[in-house]
């Protein structure tokens, strides 16, 4: 199979555990992207947190593709053209800030280069700060402040709890959104129906590549419809069992070049 298209996923998957592209990884993709490989970076992280490593593998001169917030939204890097975008319903993101409330966990947002968070303080919430390189703006009162379209709501907190949350969550929104953990720690609330792979066939349309042409890499739950849905899945070494599981091949991990060794001998044939 001639591969067209690589989608990779970036934390504990393009990025070691230092949050760097190794130099093998960075040569692999650029060889890939001179043959016409597009590459996708996609990522529950906001556009503004993926910009940094798109311009690291000079995306835009080769037309490559963002996908972040988890699918709602995918920009073409060279035309600035927004292929794909979805928000979540602004009628309900008031029973969001109620239900965050009512099971006492702090939840985020975004807002241009911005993270708006219900608690500054929490050390979930300075994680994705930290992740993004993005500020912390703390909301005094979140209903006030999210008046505009979002593409999602980030529910933060202790694992084991968040599991809990996640199901009644689900329960109470009763099926009118994408609910599901990205860590164990991030409960992502996204529009309905948004995932990666449902927004990957939606670039494919626009590209003219076939999902056998693609490879999808990644090791987290939100990975998981993508590396079912591709060509060639693949899971990351350190990736969550349950992603190995639905994998069809397993490469290295994210701090042994797993990326570059997946680009070599599935796209260069070295």
């Amino acid at each position: 199979m001639s591969y067209r298209m690589i989608v990779l996923d970036l934390d504990g998957t393009l990025t070691n555990s230092e949050k760097i592209i190794t130099e093998r990884t960075k040569k692999a993709l650029f060889t890939a992207q001179e043959q016409g490989v597009k590459v996708v970076l996609a990522s529950g992280r906001p556009t503004y947190g993926i910009v940094p490593l798109a311009k690291e593998l000079e995306l835009e001169r080769y037309g490559s593709y963002i996908l972040s917030f988890n699918g709602a939204k995918i920009i073409n890097c060279q035309t600035k053209e927004v292929v794909f975008q979805r928000t979540l319903p602004a009628e309900l993101i008031p029973t969001l800030i109620d239900l965050a409330d009512k099971y006492q966990v702090d939840f985020l947002t975004y807002k241009e280069e911005d993270i708006l968070a219900s608690n500054g303080n929490s050390p979930y919430v300075k994680i994705e700060s930290k992740i993004n390189k993005m500020p912390v703006r703390a909301m005094e009162s979140p209903k006030e402040t999210i008046t505009f379209p979002i593409p999602k709501i980030l529910m933060v907190g202790e694992g084991e709890y968040m599991a809990s949350v996640e199901s009644k969550i689900q329960e109470a929104t009763h099926e009118l959104l994408s609910v599901y953990r990205s860590e164990p720690y991030f409960l992502e609330i996204m529009p309905k129906g948004i995932d990666k792979a449902t927004s990957l066939e939606r670039l494919l349309e626009c590209t003219g590549i076939k999902r056998e042409e693609m490879i999808a890499c990644g090791d987290g739950f939100n990975d998981l419809s993508m590396i079912q849905y591709a060509g060639l899945g693949v899971a990351m070494e350190n990736a969550q069992n349950l992603v190995k599981q639905y994998a069809d091949y397993i490469t290295s991990s994210n701090d042994e070049d797993g990326v570059a060794k997946v680009v070599e001998k599935f796209i260069l044939n070295c």
